[in-house]
């Protein structure tokens, strides 16, 4: 494909770079990533669930993950702070009878204190101390978070060597915070996978989504570097980097 194309196919990417809720569905087939994560989120939170229990997802994205776990919706709450998806999930939740609510994951929950038997969050914002005051004693709370350097080879390959934008995201640093939050650690784990992508439009597309990685990125201040990125993949077959993720499990 001629560079002509290939920039037509990129502008094309970046003008149509939007999602609602957390749907990667656009790239399907065109990268893979979390497929080789050792442990298994889902079944973490539904070996400890009863259907009793009072569960919050905070930064519940689309809360399309909630709502796969199948609790009774009048045992559910969520938040979120992103105004597109604040906006589909009233609509969505709260005619469910599910307590929505929107709020910043890192600041204060808008909940009692002792109000939840498990607290949930998937790669979200995190408030160790107000996770300790809203859940009841002897409540559990759920993580899987995206580490500090996740995707780094990739936004090196299209803008150098910026800053960690989260520092902290680290599980032996996570772990420390939450035990001084007065959480007993049950489990802490932490692994770097992979993320492969088969064609350079599906790359532009992810980098304009998550732009608090690839901070500064559009395709006219990155050309040279995509088409550095073009023929790493007409050489390898893909443009591979590495994902960081870490599992935390804490009880009150």
């Amino acid at each position: 494909m001629d560079k002509e194309n290939l920039m037509e196919q990129w502008m094309r990417e970046e003008e149509i770079a939007h999602i609602v809720g957390w749907d990667f569905s656009h790239i399907e087939g065109r990268y893979r990533e979390e497929d080789d994560i050792p442990w298994d989120y889902k079944a973490e939170i539904l070996s400890r669930l009863k259907p009793d229990m009072r569960l919050l997802d905070i930064d519940t994205g689309g809360a399309e993950f909630l709502l796969s776990l199948g609790h009774p919706h009048e045992n559910l709450a969520a938040t979120e702070n992103f105004p597109p998806n604040v906006r589909l999930l009233k609509e969505k939740l709260l005619p469910l009878g599910i307590d929505f609510r929107e709020a910043d994951g890192n600041g204060i929950l808008p909940f009692a204190d002792e109000s939840f038997d498990m607290v949930i969050n998937r790669h979200g914002d995190l408030h160790a101390a107000e996770i300790y005051r809203i859940l009841k004693p002897n409540g559990i709370f759920i993580t899987q978070q995206v580490g500090a350097e996740n995707d780094r080879e990739l936004v090196q390959l299209l803008l150098g060597d910026l800053p960690l934008p989260f520092p902290l995201q680290y599980a032996q640093t996570q772990r420390r915070l939450f035990a001084e939050a007065g959480f007993t650690i049950e489990k802490c784990e932490e692994h770097f996978g992979s993320i492969r992508f088969f064609d350079t439009a599906a790359l532009v597309w992810f980098a304009r989504i998550i732009e608090w990685e690839f901070v500064g990125f559009s395709v006219e201040s990155c050309l040279p570097k995509l088409f550095e990125a073009q023929k790493l993949l007409k050489e390898k077959g893909e443009i591979s980097g590495r994902t960081h993720r870490f599992l935390l499990i804490a009880k009150k």
